[in-house]
């Protein structure tokens, strides 16, 4: 569930999806379907001061100042369209007027003071850099003691499609292996727990959040179906140009997507790791 890139390792895109305006709003469409799952009983209920970690084009920031009418939200990404894009965004939405501030920033050296926020939100980044220890670090850092963190990120060995997509599958793993490749880990959430603790974080709980849709859910699997083929095709054309798939694997992709999104008895299987901790 990509999102943003911060402190890429080998080249600048870390992110593997690009800047276009499809896929801003790929961003929005993905903040929206994942929402009753990444913002269920968040602990902001008293924080007026959150630092967003790769806010990307604020999609999340949205749904955060929605859902907590005294937040205030600071979001840093090192995307300067997608900053653009954010406060554009926002300045469009009734309820965030004066309440969001967009900061070029590089997660890991923040230009904050110590103790200077009560909260912190981090949905789908550390997938996309390279030590993302560093990064957490530097949040505890910003954080005031007793201030609540909340991580959402990937884990990738989990996504199960049926009917069988073999040209799918292959895709998949050579999207995962390419997102290793340039610095970043799709199955970075399965380690939050051992992270969070080596950094000194406390109360750190995990829950894995799964998406499991079939005939019970049609409409919803419709909608996850198409959200998830987005998600996808997102990163055909990076990876084609790293020579990391051909184009009949693509093509072939495309064909078994549409096969599975009319199957009446399809079936779509992912889960993601959501972590909540305590800074001290």
């Amino acid at each position: 569930m990509p999102k943003s890139s911060l402190t890429p390792k080998k080249q600048a895109p870390g992110y593997m999806h690009g800047f276009t305006k499809e896929e801003q709003e790929r961003l929005y469409r993905q903040a929206r379907v994942t929402e009753h799952l990444v913002h269920d009983r968040l602990p902001f209920r008293r924080a007026k001061k959150l630092l967003e970690v790769g806010c990307g084009v604020g999609a999340q920031t949205e749904i955060l100042l929605r859902r907590f009418p005294d937040l205030h939200v600071t979001g840093v990404d090192r995307s300067d369209t997608n900053l653009a894009q954010a406060k554009r965004h926002l300045a469009s939405l009734p309820w965030s007027a004066g309440r969001a501030e967009f900061v070029n920033a590089d997660a890991s050296r923040l230009d904050f003071p110590a103790d200077n926020f009560d909260s912190a939100f981090l949905c789908w980044i550390l997938e996309h850099v390279e030590d993302p220890a560093r990064i957490l670090s530097e949040v505890r850092r910003v954080l005031r003691s007793g201030a609540p963190i909340v991580v959402s990120e990937v884990q990738n060995a989990s996504f199960f499609l049926d009917p069988y997509s073999p040209q799918t599958l292959s895709y998949w793993m050579a999207f995962n292996d390419y997102q290793l490749e340039i610095g970043g880990d799709p199955f970075v959430g399965a380690k939050l727990g051992n992270l969070l603790q080596a950094l000194g974080y406390r109360d750190i709980v995990t829950e894995v959040k799964t998406i499991h849709l079939d005939n019970r859910q049609p409409g919803e699997r419709a909608e996850f179906i198409a959200y998830w083929s987005d998600l996808l095709l997102s990163g055909a054309e990076g990876l084609l140009k790293a020579g990391k798939v051909k184009a009949a694997v693509v093509d072939g992709m495309k064909q078994e997507l549409k096969l599975v999104a009319h199957n009446p008895n399809a079936v779509f299987f992912y889960s993601f790791v959501q972590a909540r901790a305590l800074a001290y």
